[in-house]
């Protein structure tokens, strides 16, 4: 199938893209990559009689150290943060969660801004987000604001983005002396969307204590999920005690629901999605221990 017919504008400036965007009204959707868009176009899935392409659109892009914290710009692609040493150092999480977005193919073209805003349960940046306490910035005609990621994302694709408003970037905490980071998830093949994973970010201080604790869980919900019950668990808890299985049992008891679907049923991604935090949660934990 194609996309049913649209208009198709480029404006250059932030400004002008959010101005097409408050004129166009419900009609109108942007669009960063297309990675996740034009494939709903094509099936009509979504049809919009006006696209705003922001990919001509000016200081949407880049990779800055921004006191304690890393911007990223909306449109900076996937391969850019792949390829980025500084990003790597900084925020490891974020780079490692990129090679298990589709394929080459697809993260050259696919934005981190383009993923938040689309906002799929089953995509890894924005389970990233969540367990990093990022911040994203956004802009309309009425000004710009920063959304904190929790909360961000409202529903299945919906987020807390206005129709007329962008994401122009996202803050990311740098991290810690001692902090590990790990991203796991189940795939059917390489490239296809998680059945279900989840992004370990954690912090020791001094003493080998846990001092902060972020695990997002991807795949298992309409939303991707922070298991805050599961993290409260282990604060302020000696790294070594802490039983890794028990953790991603008890992370995973927290969704009320976990949707089922042709991919797999309930009960299996709820399964998996314990089995991920465990191992998320190892990887991360040794880091920190090794830092």
């Amino acid at each position: 199938m194609k996309p049913a017919p649209f208009d198709y504008h480029s404006p250059r400036t932030p400004e002008e893209a959010v101005g097409l965007l408050a004129e166009l009204g419900e009609d109108a959707k942007a669009i960063a990559g297309g990675q996740s868009l034009v494939p709903m176009l094509a099936l009509r899935l979504a049809v919009f009689e006006h696209l705003v392409d922001l990919g001509r659109v000016s200081g949407l892009r880049g990779i800055e150290r921004r006191g304690d914290a890393v911007w990223v710009g909306a449109s900076t692609t996937q391969t850019a943060i792949l390829r980025s040493p500084d990003l790597a150092a900084a925020v490891p999480l974020l780079t490692r969660a990129t090679p298990l977005i589709g394929h080459f193919q697809i993260r050259n073209r696919g934005t981190v801004g383009g993923s938040l805003a689309h906002a799929d349960p089953a995509a890894e940046y924005p389970a990233v987000a969540l367990a990093l306490d990022a911040r994203l910035e956004a802009l309309s005609p009425r000004g710009a604001r920063t959304l904190p990621a929790a909360g961000f994302f409202t529903g299945m694709w919906t987020t807390g983005l206005a129709e007329d408003e962008i994401l122009t970037g996202v803050s990311f905490p740098v991290r810690g002396e001692r902090s590990g980071h790990a991203v796991e998830e189940f795939a059917r093949r390489g490239g296809d969307f998680a059945i279900a994973g989840a992004a370990v970010a954690v912090d020791l201080d001094g003493a080998g204590l846990i001092r902060r604790c972020g695990i997002a869980l991807f795949g298992v919900g309409a939303t991707p999920l922070r298991a805050s019950a599961a993290e409260a668990s282990v604060l302020g808890v000696k790294a070594a005690d802490v039983d890794a299985a028990e953790l991603g049992a008890t992370a995973l008891a927290e969704p009320a629901s976990v949707p089922s679907d042709l991919h797999a049923s309930g009960d299996y991604r709820r399964h998996i999605g314990a089995i991920m935090v465990t191992r998320a949660w190892r990887r991360a934990l040794r880091e920190a221990l090794d830092a």
